[in-house]
């Protein structure tokens, strides 16, 4: 009975050796980082991606060694699997213009040069409130609509009061 076990169980681990190694051979691929490629490592969370980092070393093809920061004369040891290929992408420059006027909110007077002016809290469709600027009125896109707009709301105001 004890030897019927003992062939039992190793047949069930031979099996299970021969299905994980078809399976390995079917998935695993081999990395194909050079020494001094760029690439970015996965942190804990494998979601967060850190870098990029230089390859200095490959010490085969379970173990790579890393340039760190260049003030640290060390560097990392890692897995190739938490590693991830670095493409440099272009930067986008985005323009700093704010879009259409939403509404004007509030005016004020500044004295600006020995000249007292009005200038007009102005918000921006599609943006928060913390991007709301202080504008002249002659700074303001679409400007005499707006200041109509605003002047009639508040003539609404005064009268319902």
């Amino acid at each position: 009975m004890w030897k019927g076990a003992c062939d039992t169980s190793s047949k069930c681990i031979a099996e299970a050796k021969e299905y994980n190694k078809q399976r390995y051979d079917k998935t695993h691929m081999d990395p194909d980082f050079k020494e001094g490629d760029q690439v970015l490592v996965s942190t804990l969370s494998f979601n967060n991606l850190k870098g990029p980092k230089k390859m200095r070393l490959i010490c085969g093809t379970l173990h790579y060694h890393q340039i760190g920061r260049e003030q640290f004369s060390g560097g990392e040891d890692e897995f190739p699997s938490r590693n991830k290929t670095y493409t440099a992408q272009d930067i986008v420059e985005v323009e700093d213009s704010p879009g259409p006027v939403k509404k004007i909110i509030k005016a004020s007077k500044i004295r600006l040069n020995g000249k007292d002016r009005r200038q007009y809290l102005v918000r921006f469709k599609n943006q928060t409130a913390d991007k709301d600027i202080w504008l002249a009125d002659d700074a303001i896109p679409d400007g005499n609509l707006h200041l109509r707009i605003l002047r009639a709301s508040r003539r609404t105001e005064q009268s319902h009061q």
